[in-house]
């Protein structure tokens, strides 16, 4: 069974746009564990427009499930991942003022930065990830910088799912059996949803995790959070 991690930044987003602590980030964390998701994600960006700094340290004690922390690798990022410790850190390349992830890392490029980052928070026992467009060469390139997994980003088979699912796929599936053969861990996120991810997942294979949050919060508005946690299992079988 692939993993299920659920963002929580849109929980962060709707609390800090009343102020106070409504909905609690905590709380919500708590009970998407307990509804059976397999981990929570979150993202925090300079401006802590949703997850704040934090939130990163509150949320350390309650997740009793896998604890992956996205961001771009400013040094406050870094030595705030070196001081928590999650189960898991994903480099992502986002601009400060980003409104989303919108690219992957080009590691060839920063093949020499990316590898001295991994090389330490590998030996602070954090598992790292880099997030990638579906592109064989920046596959190839993630493996000669150590990391233990990728992340693909997922806005492209998204797109196109719904015109011509097998042509969005494809690169996907290409990109899967490189990594796998170049001993990588195989995440993905970015716009999955209901409607599309259990074609994701029956047809790339050694996919471990998916990081799904923006979709799966707004589903949750009709449906609730564990209603559709549990459509997500499922899907994910």
């Amino acid at each position: 069974m692939t993993k299920l991690s659920v963002n929580i930044n849109k929980i962060a987003t709707l609390r800090n746009a009343r102020g106070g602590n409504m909905p609690n980030v905590v709380q919500v964390a708590k009970d998407v564990q307990k509804f059976g998701a397999q981990g929570i994600t979150i993202h925090p960006r300079p401006d802590q427009r949703h997850i704040r700094y934090d939130d990163v340290y509150d949320l350390k004690p309650i997740v009793t499930t896998e604890y992956n922390i996205e961001g771009n690798p400013i040094k406050k990022f870094v030595d705030m991942v070196l001081e928590v410790k999650p189960t898991q850190v994903t480099l992502v390349p986002d601009a400060e003022d980003a409104i989303t992830s919108n690219a992957g890392w080009d590691t060839i490029k920063h093949k020499d930065y990316l590898a001295e980052l991994i090389s330490e928070f590998k030996n602070n026992g954090i598992r790292t990830s880099i997030f990638v467009d579906p592109n064989l060469d920046m596959i190839e390139g993630a493996a000669n910088t150590g990391t233990d997994r990728i992340e693909l980003y997922t806005e492209a088979f998204a797109e196109g799912f719904v015109k011509n699912n097998k042509a969005a796929i494809q690169p996907y599936v290409d990109c899967a059996h490189l990594a796998h053969q170049l001993d990588l861990g195989i995440n993905a996120g970015h716009d999955l949803s209901l409607k599309n991810i259990r074609y994701f997942k029956e047809n790339v294979p050694h996919l471990q995790e998916v990081s799904i949050g923006h979709a799966l919060i707004c589903e949750a508005i009709y449906e609730g959070l564990d209603a559709v946690i549990q459509q997500y299992l499922t899907k994910l079988k």
